[in-house]
């Protein structure tokens, strides 16, 4: 039996979640269901179960904007987190929409019927959908294993090779030596946690990250509490914390060079002589190439203080039977060796995706928006930011494709399709960062254009004003279901008159009113490939 729903959200995590939300509040009369593939909601924070696994960014802006984060912590503890979603999921009744065990393998669009066929699993069961609109909440990693590099005489080492993805919950590390290999926030996370635990830690990094010390609570959050209403007060945190974030990251783009020395004085100064600041806490790129590494309260700094840990900065050359022989002929000894060595990225949950018969690949498509792929009706892919919280990104796709769906309610169209430029410009990753495993997906994207809409911009308050009131109409087609009327060359006509008064005047359009002229087979053609 069929299942049809109006919108079909796919994953039940953050993202997920916030979309329900929005999509029960602004749109009640509308049908929706959620397809978890895993047997619990809260996506990230339920696949995640390594010691010390927690936020990279504060739970202010990572929590939702419409149930505020209420504890103490800034950065809290991954099962803190899982503990938040679930509570808001249970809440306002979304628990009870979420199709769990479900994994979707294969969704088709017919432009003739304005309608997605979503093929899915459960266990040996296939299960077959309907909907108008598909949005998928997916993330962009794989939940089917981290990446592990192709280690030289890995097999021969005595011990078990652990990656935090997919970390077994009855390893006992107490008393153990272990070398965790990475240099990213799962690394900089678990050194302190294993530690801790009563484990002799190595860190081994090829090379080094920025790593700054956050306080771990807010005190400022809390002493507005008591003095304010708790909708005041939970308004001016979030703002507060936005601002820190983005302003830091602004600072860091414009002059790089001395916000490289405060974060390597930072780290000086609370190392305390316990490691080579040059050698081990220097990088050799500029800050935000790669996604800053939080230690709350300094964590790992003090471990490396007490001399629980060690850090060394080397290559690996082979494992051995006992341990690791580095490329600098040093041996490092390890009862157990774990490799937080970084994600693999897939595109849209790695789902097959069709539009009237033709495969779709994402990494030949333009963003728009951030959230929409070129040629690909009425669909929509959750990204966050890479810069700050997820959330704050995520919750603003949300809430623009609540103001997609209620346009097309208003106008009579029951099809949405982003159009590409009218060039063929540069093409660029839709991650702008250098990280080893945004690197390594750059076939596996989408790709972003060089100016609006066809990017992923990381920049809450630019995003905040286009995605929340700029017209949903610019560079899109609509058409209506059974080849209705197409308003596609409308839509570039109105441009098209807009921009001849626009010339006599003197003046320019602003991105608000633009509408993007597209050539006559793009409205034509509900397909387009923009390789």
């Amino acid at each position: 039996m069929v299942e049809h729903v109006d919108v079909l959200i796919v994953g039940a995590g953050l993202s997920g979640v916030g979309a329900a939300y929005r999509l029960q509040t602004e749109h009640p009369s509308k049908s929706f269901a959620l397809l978890e593939a895993r047997q619990h909601l809260g996506g990230t924070w339920d696949l995640y179960r390594y010691p010390g696994v927690r936020s990279d960014s504060d739970m202010f802006t990572l929590g939702f904007p419409f149930r505020p984060w209420r504890r103490p912590e800034a950065i809290a503890a991954g099962a803190d987190i899982l503990s938040y979603l679930e509570d808001a999921a249970r809440e306002y009744g979304i628990d009870e929409r979420i199709r769990y065990g479900v994994r979707v393998q294969r969704a088709s669009w017919s432009s003739d019927e304005a309608l997605w066929t979503v093929t899915a699993r459960r266990g040996d069961e296939t299960l077959d959908f309907t909907c108008h609109f598909l949005y998928l909440c997916t993330g962009y990693y794989s939940y089917e294993g981290g990446y592990r590099p192709a280690f030289d005489g890995i097999n021969e080492f005595a011990g078990p090779v652990v990656h935090p993805q997919e970390w077994p919950v009855d390893l006992d590390y107490r008393g153990r030596s272990v070398v965790v290999i990475g240099s990213g926030a799962t690394a900089v996370s678990l050194v302190p946690a294993l530690a801790a635990g009563g484990a002799t830690v190595t860190l081994l990094q090829r090379s080094p990250s920025y790593i700054v010390s956050l306080s771990a609570s807010d005190g400022f959050a809390d002493a507005l509490r008591r003095v304010l209403p708790a909708r005041s007060a939970n308004r001016i945190i979030r703002v507060k914390h936005l601002v820190q974030s983005q302003g830091f990251y602004l600072l860091a783009r414009r002059l790089p060079a001395p916000a490289a020395r405060w974060l390597i004085n930072g780290a000086r100064a609370r190392l305390g002589g316990a490691a080579s600041v040059e050698r081990d806490f220097t990088p050799r790129y500029k800050p935000w190439d790669q996604r800053l590494c939080v230690a709350p309260d300094g964590d790992l700094f003090a471990t490396l203080r007490s001399g629980a840990a060690t850090i060394v900065t080397d290559e690996v050359n082979r494992f051995t039977a006992s341990g690791i022989e580095l490329a600098s002929g040093r041996h490092l000894d390890a009862d157990i060796v774990v490799t937080a060595t970084g994600l693999r990225l897939v595109a849209c949950g790695n789902i097959e995706l069709e539009v009237d018969g033709m495969p779709v690949d994402p990494s030949e498509r333009l963003v728009y928006k951030g959230l929409m792929l070129v040629g690909v009706p009425n669909l929509a892919w959750c990204v966050g930011y890479t810069n700050a919280s997820w959330t704050l990104r995520a919750d603003l796709s949300s809430r623009y494709v609540c103001r997609l769906l209620a346009y097309l309610d208003r106008a009579g169209f029951d099809i949405a399709t982003a159009l590409g430029p009218d060039d063929d410009g540069p093409r660029r990753p839709i991650l702008d960062l250098t990280s080893g495993y945004i690197r390594r997906a750059a076939s596996v994207l989408p790709k972003q254009g060089e100016r609006a809409p066809w990017v992923l911009r990381q920049n809450y308050v630019l995003d905040r004003a286009t995605m929340r009131w700029s017209r949903v109409t610019g560079a899109m087609r609509f058409a209506r279901a059974r080849g209705g009327t197409d308003a596609g060359e409308q839509a570039a006509g109105h441009d098209a008159r807009r921009r001849r008064a626009s010339a006599r005047s003197g003046g320019t359009l602003s991105e608000r009113d633009h509408v993007h002229p597209v050539a006559a087979a793009d409205a034509a053609e509900p397909f387009r490939s923009v390789a």
